[in-house]
Parts: structure tokens; sequence; C-alpha cells
């Protein structure tokens, strides 16, 4: 009789890692047809999702975040755990980068400053207090560099913390794991 209750267990086990196995397939297959959906009215040459530019997104959170795919992939991570202010922050300081009018860049400092930088907004980033001061008074005059070293402090946190743990994702290896099979399925 207690062979039977340390059997089972064991069987049971070995059904819930068979059935997380399939589950995390399909979430893969899921999320994969769900990254090229979002792509497929754009053109050029990186129309399709291939196992190369996947792979390559483990090189470095640059070629990750220079990747539509995988930008979209990081972000979605990101939002699953509730920490995309990082990423938020800095892709919303490099759009702030490509404004030329003054008073449009004044405008959007503001808002950015209220959304991320303000103890307690809405997506507070994690930066030390004399950063968050030096950016206070920065954004009364604002200018391209008023975010730059806040962008480089949350851009050394994502690739230290978030992109590692995005690399042992069940989601990044599920998705390596059948781009891998569609390859070799020809």
């Amino acid at each position: 009789m207690p062979s039977l209750i340390v059997q089972a267990p064991a069987q049971h086990h070995f059904i819930m890692d068979r059935d997380d196995r399939k589950r995390n397939k399909n979430i893969g297959k899921n999320f994969m047809c769900r990254l090229q959906c979002m792509f497929s009215h754009s053109s050029g040459s990186e129309s399709r999702l291939t196992l190369e530019d996947t792979q390559q997104w483990s090189q470095s959170l640059e070629r990750l975040l220079d990747s539509k795919y995988g930008l979209a992939a990081f972000r979605n991570f990101l939002k699953s755990e509730y920490s995309d202010e990082n990423i938020e922050f800095w892709l919303t300081c490099e759009d702030y980068k490509k404004i030329k009018s003054s008073f449009r860049m004044a405008s959007k400092a503001k808002k950015i400053y209220e959304q991320f930088i303000k103890a307690e907004s809405p997506k507070e980033i994690n930066i030390d207090y004399h950063t968050r001061e030096q950016i206070k008074r920065s954004v009364k005059s604002a200018t391209v560099h008023c975010f730059d070293d806040a962008q480089k402090m949350v851009y050394g946190l994502m690739e230290r913390d978030s992109y590692p743990r995005f690399l042992r994702s069940d989601i990044y290896r599920t998705l390596l794991e059948n781009l891998s099979a569609d390859a070799t399925k020809g």
C-alpha cells in the first residue's frame, strides 16, 4: 500500500510535466503567431520571425531591442511580470531625443517627468535621489540630454536583471524550441 502512495505522486508529476511541456509549446506557438501577426502588415527584410534572429537576441540587450520582434517579445515578457516601466521609459526617451521643436520638447519633458521620474508617479522608475533631483531641475529648461543619466541607469538595470530573466523565461525558450522544430521540418 505505501508503494502506491509513492508511485501515484510520481506518475501525477510526470503527467503534469508532460502537460506543462504541451502547454508551453502551445504558448510558444501562440506567442510566435501573435508576434508575426503584429507585424504582418509591414514589409521589409525582417518580415518573418526566424530562428537565427531569435537566437541573436541572446547575444546582447542591444540586439534584442534592435529587432522589432525582440522588442515586442521583451515588452510582453516585462508586462507579464508587471515590470514594464523600465522599457517604457527607455523607449519614451528614445522618442524624446528625436523631438526638434523646443516647445514640444519642454512639454514632453514635463510629461516624462510626471509619468516616470516624480516620486509616486504612475510608472516610477528606480533611480537614485540625486538623479531624480537633477532631472527635476533640468526639465525646467529641457534639453535633449535631460534624461540621459536615468536612461543609462534603466538600461543597465534591464541588462543586469530583466534581460537575463527574459533569456531564461519559458516564453523565450519555447519560442526557440518551436522555431528550431519548424526549421528542421523544412
